[in-house]
């Protein structure tokens, strides 16, 4: 699957607009609060800037540096430009995380590549389930009633704590 998970690989699943953003900004510091270190990626469907036009980093990526590396005594961040606009691989992704200071991953996006996800799914969207045809959901999160029943765990999407309580024990599992 995953040749460059060197540590739990989680992702969350679902159709546009959901709530996959909201529901980690809720569980990010809940996962903190029981000491886990997590590192996120997420896929990102539009062009984006990280940087801001007008400053030193911006203007000389523009210029034509192809890699741009910023750096303060709080952060730092690098810029690649990609010669040959692709979809980014979730594994290529996970290569540029320093592991070692992490205890968990999580992924935002990446729904049709294979590791193990969450999905989340709110019946008012009118959208399908992904879990009947996805192996690799291993929990369906959702606030209502589902027209099939799962045979995996199904989740509460409003309990942040029972999802963070979730994940915590698949952390777990994964490491006996």
């Amino acid at each position: 699957m995953l040749k460059h998970a060197e540590k739990p690989v989680l992702g969350f699943a679902a159709y546009s607009g959901v709530g996959k953003t909201t529901l980690l900004k809720q569980l990010l510091p809940l996962l903190a609060d029981q000491g886990v270190r997590v590192g996120l990626i997420k896929l990102s469907h539009h062009r984006f800037e990280i940087d801001i036009p007008g400053k030193d980093s911006y203007e000389l990526r523009k210029a034509g540096a192809g890699q741009v590396l910023i750096a303060s005594a709080h952060r730092w961040a690098m810029v690649t430009e990609v010669a040959e606009p692709a979809e980014p691989v979730l594994d290529e992704m996970l290569s540029h995380l320093d592991q070692a200071v992490l205890d968990l991953v999580l992924i935002e996006g990446f729904r049709h590549e294979a590791f193990p996800k969450i999905e989340l799914h709110r019946p008012d969207t009118g959208q399908p389930l992904l879990f009947p045809s996805d192996p690799h959901i291993i929990a369906v999160a959702t606030d209502g009633s589902l027209p099939v029943e799962p045979e995996i765990p199904l989740l509460d999407l409003n309990d942040h704590l029972g999802i963070r309580d979730f994940i915590l024990n698949w952390i777990d599992k994964r490491s006996q």
